[in-house]
């Protein structure tokens, strides 16, 4: 046995050792956020279970009754606090992976569990004794309850990783003792899997003197194996894994979110999305549009993949074997609609305005540029799913018109911006961050449409990686025309918001509502809702995206602007074109500074007016005027190229294809000798910008 590492834990907030176990949930069940070689875990099954009894294992040191009464005590009083984020993980649902495949790892954990039980009590005593901890606690006659894991470890899949299948592991908890010991697991020599002893290690708390410790230890570090991916190397154990666990567990911040991944099967994800990374990783290099290939690519990458295993999972539960049709709403460059067509699965997006993009995806990706309205007659019976990717004022809306569209139609959406059924969606409660809210608003949207709703998280390069799926309906079918009524009354209660808090009103619909209605469907018909447009106020975007920061205002508007803020801050002096500075650069007048209230008292009010109209207003255009000025915290400065560096590669290249306002408009000139200044010194120094060389070179 031997020490990797070990390092004290500060715990002003006093949340250990409660919080030492949160911090090993998250190395348990989401070891790819410290292990970037890893895809995730599949938690198999879970049991209680306990050591071999002290006659197995020979006598051992005696305690008198007052001190081992205060031990048993102190357990106890530490499994108590530690409790809570033991009871957070759960095996992964049976459903997805197969029919009654947790009932098949439930039994083969206590099958492994035996066995080895068995083997520590013939003779593994130094196992045994590695398990039951070195802390004052740990006493050999002590029967206590261990929670034992049986997980499988997924490395992402690449071709270049030969050692990258899963690998299972039994992972032993032991609150009473603090100590997490990982027992990873081999095929013997005949066929059975067994632990692999070479590979044992434990994560270890202790307190000594008032101080917490956490301790990494490695049973036979003389015969560790790593591979560099599942089984890293020791000095990576004990120091990189042990920062991490040590910053963890006094986080004391709990996600109000699912784990990433929760709904689908992580292993075949990692394999579906290697490979449609591998496939469509050549439209990074001719990406059209202006946006970033690289995010935007392999993120819609991931959401396919995520998708199609989504729908592959659905398929095996419902016993399909056609491929789910889509309607992609709101498509935008069209990337998603292209792979899951290309993959199999008949749909189309349609999207307010067209891309560039879109003709290079060929005849068999449907796209079609027109606004959705919601209305009776933007409805999609003969689509399995819809889909709202980035939908931005669709969002709220796709839940209804799944719903409407036909009892089995589903939906996913992905949200970003924030709307509500007309306009912006206005939070309602500060005890939540906006996106908690908002998320929970489209539950709520899903679930007056009589969705049973789930969430997932999905793994997208952005900071909105939360989806919301509608599978299955609270209602039957023939409660179609009294469920469709209470939608009816629910998007109408939208037109005041903000409204109640989720729960409450017509947010937290019963489905026995829809049972109790149902008897009345026929009677009521088609006549229960009025036909035509849903909500009056909602606006689809425009087709021509108005640019409003300012760059479509007149140069000469915006020159005029700048020069007069430049004035302002330089004393009122005048301008004198070309000339060189006065009194040499010490001399050099660098200007006062100005609020963004002051700047704007000393505009008159149709200057303002016209500026208002522009998204940020004054602040963006002189931020857009970075060659001039400063803008920090509120304050307006007349920038100084003397402290300015040229870093970025794009900065360099773009050196002298500007005139210089400084050289031009400044009553000093430039404060920069010629060579010196990234801008040209007169229309003489002036040379074509990179894109216009670029196309000169094509010709």
């Amino acid at each position: 046995m031997a020490e990797l590492g070990r390092v004290v834990v500060r715990d002003p907030a006093s949340l250990l050792p409660g919080g030492f176990w949160a911090g090993v949930a998250v190395w348990l069940e989401r070891p790819q956020v410290a292990n970037k070689r890893l895809c995730g875990v599949r938690l198999e099954a879970r049991r209680s279970a306990a050591l071999p009894r002290a006659e197995a294992r020979g006598p051992g040191p005696s305690a008198g009754p007052t001190e081992s009464q205060g031990r048993r005590q102190q357990g106890e009083a530490r499994r108590k606090a530690a409790a809570a984020p033991l009871l957070s993980g759960a095996p992964e649902q049976p459903g997805k992976a197969g029919a009654g495949e947790g009932d098949f790892a439930a039994s083969h954990l206590d099958s492994l569990w035996d066995d080895f039980s068995r083997s520590l009590a013939g003779g593994n005593r130094e196992l045994l004794t590695f398990l039951s901890g070195s802390g004052a606690e740990s006493q050999p006659d002590a029967q206590h309850e261990l929670d034992v894991v049986l997980r499988t470890v997924i490395p992402k899949t690449s071709p270049h990783c030969p050692l990258g299948g899963p690998r299972k592991e039994i992972v032993v908890q032991d609150v009473l003792n603090g100590t997490v010991t990982f027992l990873p697991l081999e095929e013997g020599d005949e066929g059975n899997l067994k632990v692999k002893m070479s590979n044992v290690y434990q994560i270890q708390l202790s307190q000594s003197e008032g101080e917490w410790f956490i301790s990494v230890l490695i049973f036979c570090p003389e015969r560790w194996h790593s591979d560099g991916i599942v089984y890293p190397k020791p000095t990576w154990l004990g120091e990189e894994l042990l920062a991490k666990l040590a910053r963890w567990c006094v986080e004391g911040r709990q996600s109000g979110f699912k784990s990433t991944l929760s709904l689908i099967s992580i292993m075949k994800y990692s394999k579906a999305y290697q490979e449609l990374k591998e496939k469509y990783k050549g439209m990074v290099k001719v990406w059209p549009e202006v946006t970033d290939p690289e995010k935007f690519v392999y993120e819609d990458v991931a959401i396919a993949a995520y998708l199609l295993i989504l729908w592959e999972e659905e398929r095996a539960e419902r016993g399909l074997t056609a491929k789910q049709s889509f309607v992609d709403l709101g498509c935008g460059n069209g990337l998603l609609v292209h792979i899951l067509s290309s993959e199999g699965h008949p749909g189309r997006g349609i999207d307010v305005r067209r891309r560039n993009i879109w003709d290079m995806y060929g005849p068999q990706t449907h796209l079609e540029e027109g606004a959705v309205t919601p209305n009776d007659n933007t409805l999609f019976p003969d689509a399995d799913w819809l889909i709202g990717n980035h939908s931005d004022e669709l969002t709220p809306w796709i839940p209804v018109i799944a719903a409407r569209s036909s009892y089995h139609c589903r939906f996913f959406v992905l949200p970003c911006c924030f709307f509500d059924f007309i306009g912006k969606y206005q939070r309602r409660q500060s005890a939540k961050t906006q996106y908690r809210g908002y998320l929970d608003f489209l539950t709520e949207v899903g679930s007056a449409c009589g969705f049973r709703v789930e969430e997932d998280c999905l793994r997208i390069p952005s900071t909105k990686r939360v989806c919301l799926i509608g599978k299955s309906r609270t209602y039957p079918a023939a409660a179609e025309v009294s469920m469709d009524e209470q939608r009816t009354q629910y998007i109408s209660s939208r037109r005041g918001c903000p409204m109640s808090p989720p729960g409450e009103g017509l947010g937290a619909l019963d489905a026995a509502a829809g049972h109790a209605l149902g008897a009345q469907a026929g009677q009521r018909g088609a006549e229960a809702r009025p036909k035509g447009l849903w909500l009056s106020g909602f606006h689809p975007r425009e087709k021509a995206e108005r640019v409003r920061n300012c760059a479509t205002l007149p140069r000469d508007f915006i020159d005029q602007v700048v020069l007069r803020v430049a004035r302002l801050l330089l004393g009122g002096q005048q301008s004198d074109a070309g000339s060189a500075p006065r009194g040499g650069v010490e001399a050099w007048n660098r200007g006062g500074s100005l609020s963004l209230a002051e700047v704007a008292g000393e505009l008159d009010r149709e200057t303002l007016q016209r500026l208002k109209r522009e998204c940020g207003g004054l602040q963006t255009l002189l931020r857009n005027s970075h060659q001039v000025f400063q803008v920090v915290n509120g304050q307006v400065h007349i920038r100084d190229w003397r402290e300015e560096k040229l870093r970025e590669e794009k900065e360099l290249e773009a050196r002298k294809t500007r005139i210089c306002w400084f050289f031009t408009h400044h009553p000093d000139g430039c404060v920069l000798p010629s060579d010196c200044c990234p801008f040209a010194h007169g229309p003489g120094e002036l040379r074509p910008a990179p894109a216009a060389r670029k196309e000169r070179q094509l010709l």
